[in-house]
């Protein structure tokens, strides 16, 4: 299985300023549930604003500029490469997870048979980096439990239709 995983607001922004626009309790749970003991794939910058590899995950970063190894960690030089060695590391049947940044979540949508989208209830103005855009129709949508306090949000699955 391969997904995407992001959360978003309303008006579709991931990101401003190379950072997420918003700090909600509880809003990353489904992150750390889905990608624990499976594989990450981040771009550099994506991996840079978090400084580490997350714990318990293969984390593979995607860059041609730069070299990332260590416990867990791998580097890529395209997501086609980062997919290729997360099976031969995980395993076929790996679980992979794109987690950002714009490129690769676009590039991503070719590949993922499922969106794990948090929609964030939220505007932000300013905001400098968008999901990309994709046809809702080609999926089968499931909504899942919301949460938040001030700022709420509910997370959304996106399962790829076969007949594509």
């Amino acid at each position: 299985m391969i997904g995407i995983i992001v959360a978003r607001s309303k008006n579709n922004v991931i990101g401003k300023d190379g950072k997420i626009p918003w700090r909600i309790k509880g809003e990353q749970k489904q992150f750390k549930e889905l990608t624990t003991g499976n594989v990450v794939i981040m771009g550099r910058r994506s991996y840079e604003e978090i400084g580490h590899p997350l714990p318990n995950r293969l984390n593979i970063i995607v860059s041609k500029t730069c070299k990332f190894e260590g416990d867990n960690l791998v580097t890529a030089t395209s997501l086609e490469d980062a997919i290729t060695k997360a099976k031969e590391i995980k395993g076929g049947d790996a679980n992979i997870y794109i987690s950002g940044g714009y490129g690769l979540f676009k590039e991503g949508l070719e590949y993922a048979d499922r969106l794990y989208i948090t929609e964030v209830d939220i505007e932000i103005e300013d905001g400098d980096t968008f999901f990309p855009e994709f046809d809702k129709n080609d999926y089968d949508v499931i909504v899942g439990e919301t949460g938040g306090d001030d700022i709420c949000f509910t997370r959304v699955t996106y399962i790829k239709n076969k007949i594509l």
